[in-house]
């Protein structure tokens, strides 16, 4: 069952109306959405406004984030928390664990560990030649904390989320991070996933939600898309209604692409 059971929009105020994001004609028609499902995707165009509605949703239940600043004071979310004062979150349980996740907060974030990674070992160094001459003990004590951030580290991470392809670190962040009874939000995860990956990606889902997670993703992908049981809402002409996974445009021209190529390359 879904930690989050629906979303209502309230009435906005008259001087909020004609300033982003209030404009957009998918927030001007919303009025709610309900969550059927524990994976819901949302589908739609590039500019539809997917990814505005699952930033706002992330504001509004104020989703720890991963690779970038808390959605309290990320200056791009700055219009986002303002819309989000008119959503109304209805919760089967409120779901305290979790995070949200952007594509592109990943490599931010990946980069960031590497970073504090070499920082950690840095002050190792530093401890050798500060207690040099002095007991082993008072050295291992001193050395403690960054041996075992470091060990924690590795114990997530390996050696570290930059020394591996883009698909697998994603996937190794997205693993280590999970802890259950979550909501998981997370816009356009197959960035960085390769078509074997996503399949991949699948089954850590599957086995997410045996373990009462949620899952709301924002996606462009045929793959992701064919979860068993997922709810799909699409994002067009400024309105969301629910489909089904063979009535989506993604999926049948991307069918009708693979089945003949030529008819549609002839033509560019």
């Amino acid at each position: 069952m879904p930690h989050l059971k629906s979303i209502s929009v309230r009435e906005f105020n008259s001087q909020d109306k004609d300033s982003f994001p209030f404009d957009l004609e998918i927030v001007k028609s919303l009025r709610e959405i309900q969550f059927d499902s524990p994976v819901t995707f949302f589908v739609g165009e590039n500019g539809s406004g997917k990814s505005t509605i699952l930033e706002t949703i992330a504001c509004a239940a104020e989703s720890i984030t991963v690779g970038s600043e808390s959605v309290r004071t990320d200056k791009s979310l700055a219009p986002l928390r303002k819309l989000a004062q008119y959503f109304r979150l209805a919760w089967t349980k409120r779901a305290r664990k979790g995070f949200f996740l952007r594509a592109e907060d990943f490599f931010g974030y990946a980069k960031s560990m590497r970073q504090t990674k070499e920082e950690f070992q840095e002050e190792l160094q530093n401890v050798k030649v500060e207690y040099k001459g002095r007991s082993k003990y008072a050295e291992a004590l001193a050395s403690m904390p960054y041996q075992g951030q470091l060990a924690d580290m590795q114990r997530r991470y390996g050696d570290g989320l930059d020394s591996r392809s883009h698909g697998e670190s994603f996937l190794t962040l997205f693993q280590s991070r999970f802890v259950p009874d979550g909501l998981y939000l997370l816009d356009e995860p197959e960035a960085a996933l390769s078509p074997m990956r996503q399949l991949t990606f699948i089954a850590a889902l599957k086995q997410m939600v045996l373990e009462n997670s949620q899952f709301i993703i924002a996606t462009h992908s045929p793959i992701l898309l064919a979860f068993p049981d997922a709810q799909i809402l699409q994002f067009a002409n400024g309105a969301i209604r629910e489909v089904k996974y063979k009535e989506l445009e993604h999926v049948q021209l991307t069918k009708d692409f693979l089945n003949n190529p030529d008819s549609f390359l002839r033509h560019l």
